[in-house]
């Protein structure tokens, strides 16, 4: 056991801290997630009307969650600090150990939050194959199985919205309409994990609550393209909601006088939901230019994510992404691809400029 302990010690679960050896971030394409509050928005949260948000007497907390739960079309809404958070609560809510949960094999609940699943819930998650991270109607039924004493009970289906590993792709509303309504026939709860839903709804113009109709549950994050600090907002039924609330508090999260991050959510609904456009446009652009160089496979974006893989250019995308970080600029590697996240603080000249070092780069 000591060994054991002393192994996951030195695993390095905790994040390092910046190398100072490496010019500072000029240009972070790394995620949507490293956005700042703008000074408007730091304004907004300084104004903030506050009050002890666990005992319900923070109004702006409860006016971001009446907003939300309209937006999304639910009953209710809760106010979390993250979107991770949104999910593990909303499995836990829909869930009972042993339970099985439907989900895309790149799916944030499965890839990204550390099996949180299993380890507060004791659930597993069936990965479904789609290109682009999505499935279809035949997957999700040929996934199905009758109620039996040898299986696990299939309770939950989650679709993302949008898929970021899959490229940050829209469901397509007929396919999403379709899969949701199968698992509702079937006996499943439906939940949304909507990390980048407005990306979808500007990107579309279908409101969010037509998205998320089907759903049982559905969050929205502020701490990506809308460019607040921190939060999110778990939407679904009063009983959910109220359901919700107690594993809020199982696993710490009231937030006390939380008005003040309530106030970076409100601001961005009001001015950073329409400009989503724009980081749209800047990844459309930097596609455009990357599928430019000879050897550079891009995935045409259908939001703010770009993928793409410059190993024919001769160069591994660990290998650029190395090279970009020593000019200042900063991108990820995810799923064997490099992506590049547009949002509220890249420009349409950062776009060019990487672009130039990409060229620069891969032309040595």
């Amino acid at each position: 056991m000591a060994d054991l302990r002393s192994a996951r010690a030195a695993a390095g679960y905790a994040p390092p801290r910046p190398d100072p050896s490496l010019p500072p971030v000029r240009i972070n394409l790394h995620s949507d997630t490293q956005t700042r509050p703008t000074p408007a928005m730091k304004a907004a949260m300084m104004a903030a009307e506050v009050g002890d948000e666990q005992a319900g007497l923070d109004p702006t907390v409860w006016a971001l969650c009446d907003r939300m739960a309209e937006l999304l079309g639910k009953e209710a809404a809760v106010f979390l600090p993250s979107g991770t958070m949104c999910n593990v609560v909303a499995t836990l809510v829909h869930c009972r150990p042993g339970d099985e949960i439907l989900a895309h094999e790149s799916a944030h609940i499965l890839t990204s939050e550390h099996g949180a699943h299993a380890a507060l819930g004791g659930f597993g998650i069936l990965p479904l194959k789609g290109p682009r991270g999505q499935f279809d109607e035949t997957a999700l039924k040929a996934a199905l199985r009758g109620r039996s004493r040898y299986a696990p009970p299939q309770t939950l289906l989650c679709v993302e919205q949008t898929a970021n590993l899959g490229g940050g792709t829209i469901w397509p509303e007929a396919r999403l309409d379709a899969v949701l309504s199968i698992a509702k026939e079937a006996g499943l709860a439906t939940h949304m994990d909507g990390a980048r839903l407005m990306n979808a709804v500007v990107a579309t113009g279908i409101p969010a609550a037509e998205m998320a109709r089907h759903c049982d549950s559905v969050w929205l994050d502020f701490t990506k393209g809308l460019g607040a600090p921190l939060g999110a907002v778990l939407a679904g039924s009063r009983a959910f909601i109220d359901e919700a609330w107690r594993w809020k508090q199982r696993l710490g999260g009231a937030m006390r006088q939380a008005g003040v991050c309530a106030a970076a959510c409100l601001f961005a609904l009001d001015h950073h939901v329409e400009r989503l456009a724009d980081d749209h446009a800047n990844a459309a652009a930097l596609a455009r230019g990357l599928a430019q160089i000879e050897g550079v496979a891009v995935e045409p974006p259908e939001t703010n994510l770009v993928f793409f893989d410059p190993s024919g250019a001769g160069m591994a995308g660990e290998d650029l992404c190395a090279a970009l970080r020593r000019q200042g600029i900063l991108m990820s590697v995810l799923a064997g691809r490099v992506r590049a996240c547009t949002h509220l603080d890249v420009t349409a000249g950062m776009i060019e400029e990487t672009l130039a070092a990409i060229r620069g780069i891969l032309g040595r």
